[in-house]
């Protein structure tokens, strides 16, 4: 069997919906051509492994998996160091390609190890699929990457049944989201159910983020529906906040991070949300302000959930795109598809800045529609003044654009 073609799928970073369906369409368009399709489990660690973990695709196991959830690989996020490749495991098995899905960390990861391999002559190509709940990489004409959509689903499902606790029990929910340095996901769910308040990473672009100035945003709303005799409500804090805290914020705020290997704080770890609606809490009680307030955290939820049509379709779309792109004769690219269908390969380099570091595709916060879904919000302007000192002692200190002009 080793001298029968074959093509090796691996999956980096944390689970997306739609990885089964890219999986699948791979898998299937190759053994139509007549490849062995094998699958590695543990990603990266994989290829590092004496004894790696493989399994071999066909096409019923390939179109059992097609809609599923989560990964029919097991995932990681190891990150070779200094590790000798498993040679063998891309020479015996006669491997022609490496499909890596992930994040642009797996894509240089997957070139840097096929340079590696070209050099102890075993040649092959590498062509990456782009994949992240987090839509932050920067694709061409803002496409989506696949599994957002469908993450977004879920946590509009979660969201509007929340909403509908908070309606039913006249209280509020402090609610956090996943989502490293861009807001897609929490903007996404926040405009989607029609929160009061969002508060996202890109909203402070003007002056530093605080805990303080998120609790003052959240109260805002809350004051703001108390005028308007309205008791109950949901804020959503998109977890990226935490990621462009100053030092001396998270140093002092009480809460004992862990941290990774690139220094950022292992969020997983704790619960956003409940942090949040502790201060939340505590600044109700000192304002004299009688709202029940509850925790509720959208993390790992969303991940693994079934994916939606549209990523279904995009899924497709971009397997069929690997064996296009492998066909011509192309390595060391990720691929991509335009709202036309249309399959086009993009390079690290053509993402890279100066630097050599991919800058994320943030939220748009100057943006007609970004500009129109925060005045849908409920919260504190000048024009509530007056009628917010029954509850403020000082209403301009929660006065949303000013808070985030850094005036107050």
């Amino acid at each position: 069997m080793a001298s029968k073609k074959s093509i090796l799928i691996i999956c980096g970073g944390g689970p997306a919906p739609g990885i089964n369906a890219v999986i699948s369409t791979v898998a299937k368009i190759f053994l139509k051509d007549g490849y062995r399709v094998l699958g590695l489990h543990e990603g990266f660690k994989g290829i590092f492994s004496e004894e790696p973990q493989i399994k071999e695709f066909d096409f019923a196991h390939a179109d059992r998996i097609f809609s599923r959830g989560g990964s029919t690989l097991i995932m990681s996020r190891f990150k070779p160091s200094d590790e000798k490749i498993n040679t063998k495991l891309f020479s015996d098995n006669n491997v022609k390609l490496l499909v890596s899905i992930g994040g642009d960390d797996t894509a240089s990861t997957a070139n840097r190890i096929t340079g590696y391999l070209s050099k102890e002559n075993i040649s092959i190509s590498n062509i990456h699929v782009p994949k992240t709940i987090d839509n932050d990489l920067p694709l061409p004409d803002r496409n989506p990457t696949f599994g957002f959509h469908s993450a977004k689903d879920e946590g509009v499902r979660i969201g509007n049944t929340t909403y509908e606790d908070a309606r039913t029990s006249q209280n509020w929910f402090v609610m956090s989201t996943m989502g490293r340095s861009a807001g897609h996901l929490a903007f996404g769910i926040a405009a989607s159910c029609h929160f009061p308040m969002m508060v996202i990473p890109e909203m402070f672009y003007k002056t530093p983020i605080t805990f303080d100035k998120v609790v003052r945003l959240i109260i805002s709303s809350i004051v703001k529906r108390k005028i308007k005799n309205i008791n109950y409500g949901v804020a959503l804090v998109s977890e990226g906040v935490f990621h462009i805290m100053p030092d001396n914020e998270l140093d002092h705020c009480g809460i004992n991070f862990t941290y990774d290997d690139h220094g950022h704080p292992e969020l997983g770890n704790v619960s956003k949300s409940h942090i949040f609606n502790m201060l939340v809490q505590v600044k109700l009680k000192e304002l004299g302000i009688h709202i029940k307030s509850r925790p509720v955290e959208l993390g790992y939820e969303l991940r693994c959930c079934r994916p939606i049509g549209f990523d279904l379709t995009l899924c497709t779309l971009l397997g069929i795109g690997v064996k296009k792109l492998f066909d011509q004769g192309l390595s060391g690219c990720i691929v991509t598809a335009n709202s036309r269908g249309e399959v086009t390969p993009l390079f690290l380099e053509d993402l890279q800045g100066e630097d050599g570091k991919i800058a994320p595709r943030l939220v748009e916060v100057d943006s007609e529609f970004a500009r129109l879904c925060f005045q849908n919000m409920h919260y504190i302007e000048e024009s509530d003044y007056e009628a917010a000192k029954a509850y403020l002692p000082d209403p301009e200190s929660y006065d949303f654009n000013k808070i985030l002009s850094g005036e107050v």
